[in-house]
């Protein structure tokens, strides 16, 4: 069963996110309190599976949920196959819709400094709020259509 392991936010952009126990999901905007939330963004929460981060790990790197600034950490879906328009059901009430796969690394983050390499260029996802809710670890996340 795919899950969400971690609810991260921030109150600054380009910080690490913090763990939090829960999250409103805002329609076309994003989680609230987040940094990154904008009803002006196809950008409106990141998703990045644990097992991604388990990649790094394996370079040495002592990281977890949020240290790559995602707002969903997922375990047991691989997010970066989906195309864009996939619509991904999150717990009961969320609906999010897959607009980004990747990001340019524009100035190269400290993490790939320190290894030559970082997941969320290529594994990391972005989605824009479709249908809101409140959003907890453990909700289980489903892919609803497929884009």
């Amino acid at each position: 069963m795919a899950q969400i392991i971690a609810v991260c936010t921030s109150e600054q952009k380009g910080t690490n996110k913090k763990t939090v126990s829960t999250a409103v999901a805002r329609e076309n905007f994003g989680l609230v309190g987040d940094a990154h939330a904008d009803c002006h963004t196809h950008r409106q929460v990141s998703l990045l599976a644990v097992e991604s981060i388990h990649k790094m790990r394996n370079h040495g790197l002592e990281v977890g949920p949020g240290d790559f600034a995602e707002n969903l950490t997922t375990r047991n879906i691989d997010l970066a196959s989906l195309p864009i328009g996939s619509r991904l059901e999150v717990g009961d009430d969320i609906i999010l819709e897959l607009t980004q796969i990747g990001k340019k690394c524009h100035t190269k983050c400290a993490i790939f400094h320190q290894v030559g390499t970082c997941i969320m260029p290529k594994e990391g996802v972005f989605a824009r709020v479709i249908r809101g809710g409140i959003i907890n670890a453990g909700d289980t996340i489903r892919i609803k259509d497929v884009g």
